[in-house]
Parts: C-alpha cells; structure tokens; sequence
C-alpha cells in the first residue's frame, strides 16, 4: 500500500479483467473517494445496496465492507488515501450525489491536478500529492456539509444489516457460521437472512460467504502460501474442507485457481469460471 494519495481509474483500482476484486464484498486498508463520471452502477457498503450514477461521489473509510459494479459503460476515478495519516477523511461511509455543477468541477479539476501531478515525475511530487489530497479532503467536508440537510434514513433492516456487515468484516476468519452472528445480534437466523435479503440482496449466509472467497481468491491469486496455511488463516477446520469450499464457489480447485490468477498476471488466457456466493 502507498504511503501517499493515488489516483487511479476505478479499473486500476479494482483490477483489470478481475470483476471479482471490486464485485465480491470487501474491505481496503486505505481510504477512498470514489467520482462517477459516466454510467451507471451500484456499491453494497456495510450491507445496503445502493445505486451510482453521473456525479455520485463514493467516500469508503479503510477497513469498510464494500462491493462496486459498474456498467460497461461506467467510468470514474477513484483518489486512494492511506489511513492513520494526517488526511481528514470522514469516519462512515458517505455517499453524495453532486447536482451543483461548480462543485462537479472543483472536484473533477482536482483529481485531474493529482493526475498530472502523479505522471509528471517531478521534484516533490509526493508533497505536491498530499497538498492537492488536502484540498479534496476540504471539498468533501463542505460537500457533507451541503448535503447535510439529506441525510440518510435506514430502516431496521438496514440497521441489523449494517450491523451484522460490520461483525462480518470483523471476524469472517474465524470460521463461525451465519447463526454465531445472529445469535451476537439478538435475533434469529431467520430475521437476519429476511432482513439481509431486503438490504442487500442476497442471504445472511451469502454475505458470509462472499466475503470468505474475496479472501481465498486473494490470498491464492497473491501469496505463495500453501493451501492449508490459507485454510487456517481463514478459520477453515480441515484443508478438505477448504478445497470443497473454493471448488464449489469457484469452480476451480485452490491449485488451479492460483494458477489461473498467476496466468492473468503473465497476460496468459485464464480460464473463465463462476464465482458463487451461495453456502
């Protein structure tokens, strides 16, 4: 991770030709801000769906779940900033969709500044970055504020999602099942997966589960840990067992999922297979 703010394309940012990396829930050690610029699409943050258009500015703090779509035709930019830094970036994920066009462009002049910045390869461009980074942060505060007369209202669903999504992110390595989480939260698997279906989506279960197999993909595709070391890294009770687990939510075994990864890498045709979130 660097220790300065980047700039990059929502591509760069989530991995070319790796729908997976952005499309899987997950979380980065970095903050982001996220700008539409074309398209349509739509982010699941802390466990709610929610839709992206033209002009929708994204701000995930470090260590939030998240997943993104985009469109084919969906195209923005995305300014990575390193937690623990002397940046002010906000706490809880802030979705804004800008209607003011002054706004629309200070922020795009920005992110084009850090650009030109980023591939200039000049003298104190690191301190350059952190200054324009500063300025983005400042655009942010005063877009929050400018739309703090619109803030969100979740519903009770959202809620218990939101906070089962935060448990997730917290303990997915532990190997506990969906219903240790519901038990944690006060309420029945069954109230859990109805309200994780209307805010996400997809299961209780499913959430779990998706989240698990970021980390398998990732772990395989980017270290050279053996497979059992993974398994146990990620709460696993058998290596068997996480051999089942990647070949059934994958289509591939732990080897050839690696392989495959490692193939995308060197630019080699990798085989194509479906991801699954269902357990």
């Amino acid at each position: 991770m660097s220790k300065h703010p980047k700039v990059m394309s929502i591509a760069q940012w989530t991995g070319t030709g790796t729908s997976w990396r952005a499309e899987l829930p997950h979380s980065r050690p970095e903050h982001a801000l996220v700008w539409i610029t074309r398209g349509q699409g739509r982010c699941l943050i802390e466990g709610v769906l929610r839709g992206l258009g033209v002009h929708t500015a994204l701000c995930v703090p470090a260590g939030t779940l998240f997943a993104l779509e985009m469109g084919k035709q969906g195209f923005g930019t995305v300014c990575a900033i390193p937690a623990g830094g002397p940046l002010l970036m906000p706490d809880q994920p802030t979705l804004l969709r800008i209607r003011d066009v002054l706004a629309q462009v200070e922020l795009t002049g920005i992110l084009e500044a850090m650009q030109r910045e980023q591939t200039g390869a000049r003298d104190f461009t690191d301190e350059a970055m952190t200054a324009h980074a500063t300025l983005l942060t400042v655009w942010l505060r005063r877009a929050i504020i400018g739309h703090a007369e619109d803030p969100p209202e979740f519903s009770a669903a959202q809620r218990l999602t939101m906070a089962y999504a935060a448990l997730v992110e917290r303990d997915f390595t532990t190997g506990k099942p969906m219903a240790d989480y519901a038990r944690t939260l006060g309420v029945t698997p069954t109230h859990l997966t109805r309200a994780c279906r209307t805010s996400a989506g997809m299961t209780a279960s499913e959430l779990l589960t998706r989240r698990i197999v970021h980390a398998v993909r990732d772990l395989l595709e980017t270290t050279d840990h053996p497979a059992n070391r993974i398994a146990a890294m990620l709460g696993f009770r058998s290596a068997a067992y996480f051999s089942r687990f990647v070949l059934q939510h994958t289509g591939l075994t732990p080897t050839a999922l690696r392989n495959a990864g490692a193939a995308k890498g060197a630019g080699g045709a990798a085989p194509t297979r479906r991801v699954s979130g269902g357990a």
